[in-house]
């Protein structure tokens, strides 16, 4: 029977700092930790001295590496899942071999140690009403997309989604079509040495990136307000 551990790890989004005590301890304590990109977690375990062995699983795993996953669960081990950056499973690898997980071996406990979150971030800075929102997530590159822009145009809740740098001007673009009048919120690279962020409506902040055409990357959380 399978009587131990499977944890859920948040860990830093940029700034190496924001680890918890917690994350830590238990990254310490497990006796593997499945990792998105092996070297960009070294990279943390490293600054806090964390020997712990480490594996890959990405959303490009074979099914071969859950059934290897689940069999390390069955022979008792503790297992600690991370991604490269925020809470796993949120618009990240992850959720599938939960599922896995919960239907090959119900007696795992799996366990949730809270962390960062880029898009949680974002609302806690945005000075939008956030008692309700909407994440859609990575915004699809063709099928679906202007659907969902649709979708963010005929709602009265704030809309949140996560854009790449070489589709925010496209997105924004876009946004300029649909909600021309709205309060839009970028958070980029945030916690990082360059966050940044950049409100107004859809052309206001075009011509911002327009003009400033360096800002032009990184990681960016994109908030639009409710009709």
């Amino acid at each position: 029977m399978c009587m131990n551990k499977f944890y859920v790890v948040g860990t830093p989004i940029g700034n190496m700092e924001d680890i918890t005590l917690r994350a830590m301890r238990i990254l310490s304590e497990v006796d593997l930790i499945l990792c998105e990109d092996t070297r960009v977690t070294h990279n943390l375990l490293s600054k806090y001295q964390i020997k712990t062995p480490t594996m890959s699983y990405h959303a490009q795993s074979k099914l071969s590496k859950a059934d290897k996953i689940i069999e390390m669960l069955n022979e008792g081990k503790n297992i600690a899942l991370v991604s490269d950056a925020g809470t796993p499973t949120i618009s990240d690898p992850g959720s599938l071999l939960i599922s896995q997980i919960k239907s090959a071996c119900p007696e795992v406990e799996i366990i949730a140690i809270p962390g960062p979150s880029a898009i949680v971030s974002a609302l806690s800075i945005s000075g939008l009403s956030v008692a309700e929102f909407t994440f859609l997530g990575f915004l699809p590159h063709k099928k679906g997309r202007e659907t969902l822009f649709k979708e963010i145009a005929g709602s009265e809740r704030v809309m949140a989604f996560y854009e790449s740098p070489h589709r925010i001007m496209k997105a924004l673009e876009s946004l300029k079509k649909f909600v021309p009048e709205r309060k839009v919120v970028i958070a980029r690279e945030l916690t990082k040495v360059f966050e940044q962020i950049v409100s107004g409506t859809p052309e206001e902040i075009i011509k911002y990136f327009t003009d400033n055409s360096d800002k032009v990357r990184g990681e960016f959380v994109v908030l639009v307000s409710g009709k």
